[in-house]
């Protein structure tokens, strides 16, 4: 499969869909190794929208520590099922506790002294249950900014975080503030970014370990 083609139609049209990109987004990829490369040409692909080349920031360590959690088939993270289903052929396991009975319990506790959203409330059972491996956020900056604090705090084991929550509350804020953390990181600048690109990226990484 070819960027989510399975017919030798489908392959075609992903094929000139990438030469299109390639030839767009060049001057903005050129200082990329090929697997950031790679994970820029999705994101466009997904999204259709050539802007996305100039707002993706990447650490230098994030593709080689991503890659080597995904080899070893550590677990990955997300905020929202939406991110969780469109995660495909990852031999690993895939989690999203946002609708686990836990979490609606643990935000109801915790909301007494401060109010948390369900989402950061997932991401603190992540922590409690022993959560290793990478996390990915495609929508709640609640969700990043838990995950940044956990790990910070000694309290998750999280080796990357796809981060690039979506909307004008918040998430350009919090993925700024995932720049600036020691963990390794993608992030897109701004408030653009949402569950295909979340999609995106971790899709790349996961083909490019197989390799």
């Amino acid at each position: 499969m070819f960027m989510g083609a399975s017919t030798n139609q489908g392959m075609d049209i992903a094929t000139k869909s990438r030469e299109i990109i390639r030839e767009l987004i060049k001057d903005d990829v050129k200082n990329l190794n090929p697997i950031e490369t790679d994970i820029v040409e999705r994101i466009v692909h997904s999204t259709a929208d050539p802007e996305y080349a100039k707002l993706v920031s990447i650490s230098p360590n994030f593709v080689n520590v991503s890659i080597k959690a995904l080899k070893n088939n550590e677990d990955i993270l997300t905020d929202i099922n939406m991110v969780k289903s469109g995660i495909t052929q990852y031999d690993g396991d895939v989690y999203c506790y946002i609708k686990d009975e836990k979490v609606k319990e643990i935000t109801k506790k915790l909301s007494q002294k401060e109010p948390i959203t369900r989402a950061a409330a997932a991401i603190q059972y992540a922590a409690e249950t022993g959560f290793e491996g990478i996390i990915v956020i495609g929508n709640a900056p609640t969700a990043l900014l838990k995950a940044i604090e956990l790990k910070e705090t000694g309290e998750l084991n999280v080796k990357s975080i796809i981060g690039v929550p979506v909307g004008f509350v918040g998430a350009a804020d919090s993925k700024k503030i995932l720049q600036k953390s020691d963990i390794p990181n993608i992030i897109t600048n701004g408030p653009k970014g949402g569950t295909p690109i979340a999609v995106a990226c971790a899709n790349s990484l996961i083909q490019n370990s197989k390799k």
